[in-house]
Formats: structure tokens, sequence, C-alpha cells
């Protein structure tokens, strides 16, 4: 009877190949060539699935001799190290391609997309907390993703600040998503209604689109080309309710890496959770 591999075993392993394919083994020719650049990527993608902190995971690879034979450390970094790297200005190109190099495994001939964004807290201070104390949040960080529809695997990865419309980051999520893959259709939700929404899909893309229309007109009127054919019969026609994968995807990376970042600099909260976004993907 063979044995069920361990899956964070599992995902060291492939963590480390993966991020080998498009970072340098070092920084620089006079590092001290200590652990590689791959095995610190895959320490902060452990990091985020496991929802600890930098000593946190640290501990976690001290007590674990598989572990640490899996990433192939002979010497544990320091806690600060992983944090220095964690805040340096390439972090998200990687994340992009670690992330793009998964999905393009996944693609099918007949690919859909659905795009949505959700929001991770800053603090872990409960709501009740907040309200009780007369606090009010202020800003959130606000993931923006393209999933692909027959397998909840995230293509395109957008991260900013919320409170904002979803269309101000519509453009670099297509743009993103579209390097990955050309799916033949896209579903959003009314958070991304706009014609030139419809158009990048349409004409630059040549892919069909379905967003539910808002209406803002007193008259019940929808305006433009694409927006006015968004009858809710069309709607239905053309399997919209697929749109719910993201959800499903955002409520899944959530339960599995958390809804609350550990980080606290601006920085180091974007990075982090975009690295929770690839932890998930890497894990599934």
């Amino acid at each position: 009877m063979s044995k069920k591999p361990n899956i964070l075993v599992a995902v060291a392993k492939f963590s480390v190949r993966l991020a080998g394919k498009y970072m340098q083994p070092f920084s620089c020719n006079k590092s001290r060539h200590t652990y590689t650049q791959p095995q610190l990527m895959t320490c902060l993608i452990l990091r985020a699935y496991l929802k600890t902190t930098y000593r946190g995971i640290i501990d976690i690879l001290e007590a674990s001799d598989q572990l640490r034979d899996a990433i192939g450390l002979t010497t544990l970094p320091n806690y600060s190290t992983l944090k220095y790297f964690a805040d340096r200005s390439g972090t998200l190109e990687v994340v992009d391609a670690m992330l793009a190099e998964v999905a393009k495994q996944f693609i099918t001939a007949d690919e859909q997309v659905a795009i949505d964004s959700t929001g991770l807290e800053t603090t872990s201070a409960s709501s009740y907390f907040q309200t009780r104390s007369g606090r009010r949040q202020k800003k959130y960080v606000k993931l923006s993703v393209g999933v692909l529809c027959g397998s909840m695997i995230p293509a395109g990865l957008v991260v900013g600040w919320g409170p904002c419309n979803d269309k101000s980051d519509a453009l670099a999520l297509l743009v993103k998503t579209g390097s990955v893959v050309k799916p033949t259709a896209v579903f959003a939700d009314a958070g991304y209604d706009a014609e030139w929404v419809h158009r990048f899909c349409r004409d630059v893309w040549e892919t069909k689109s379905f967003i539910p229309p808002a209406v803002h007109r007193a008259d019940g009127q929808v305006n433009g080309k694409y927006r006015s054919q968004m009858t809710p019969r069309r709607l239905k026609r053309n399997h919209y309710t697929r749109r719910w994968i993201v959800e499903s995807f955002m409520s899944a990376v959530k339960r599995t890496t958390g809804s609350t970042l550990q980080a606290r600099t601006t920085t180091s909260l974007l990075r982090e959770a975009a690295i929770r976004v690839l932890a998930y993907a890497i894990r599934r």
C-alpha cells in the first residue's frame, strides 16, 4: 500500500522547482550563498499557506527535517532575512510569473474566465471591536483576480488598496489575465459594468463578455452597444452563473490562508496578499 505524500512537503518541492525557473540562485556573486532565492521564496509560500509569521515559519522548519530536506536547506535563514526578501521590489513580478506558469498547466481549449475582487483585513481587531470602540476601517488590501472557470486556478492578479471602484483595477487585471489565456468568455459582476470593459474583451481579445448592467438612468434605460445587450435572459442563456466560480475561489483562499494579513508595512501587506494567492494556487 503506497503512502500518501505529505501535502506540505509536496508544496515545498514544487515551489522550489517553480521559483527556480524565474529567479537566479543568488542575488549577487558576493552573497554568502547560504541559501538560494528560490528557497527563500518557498519559505514565504509556506508561511502564507500555514497562516503564520516570519518567526513562526522558521520555528516550523526547525522542527521538521522533512520540510528542510524538501527545500534543500542545510542552514535556516533568520526571520528578518525573509522579511527583507519579501519586501524586495521584484517580488510581485516573480509571483505573477509563477502564477502564470501554474495556470498554463490547466488551460483548456474552451477556457472561460471569471473576474472579481475581495478585501483582506490589515488588522486582527474584530469588526465588533472596531464598532464598539468607535473606530472605522479606512482601508484594506484589495485583491482582484481572474480565475479559470474550468479549474478554479488564478490566471491574473492585481493587488492594491480599497475601498475603490472595481473598474479602477479592471484594465490591469484584464491585461495580466490576457497574457496567460485567451478565454472564450469573460464573466464579471455589475461592479465591472462599463462599455469600455466590453469593448476591451470583444475588440482586443475577440472574446464574449457577460456583465449585468448597473442602471443609472431614471427611466431604466441602459446605454452602450454591448451593455444594452446584457439582458437577464441573455446572461442566463450564456451560463452567467459560472461567475460564482471566482466567488468560490475567493472564499477558498480565505479559508486556506486566512482573511487577515500578518504584515504591518504597506509594501509587506501587498506582497503577502499576492503570495497567499500563489500559495493557494500551488496547493490546488
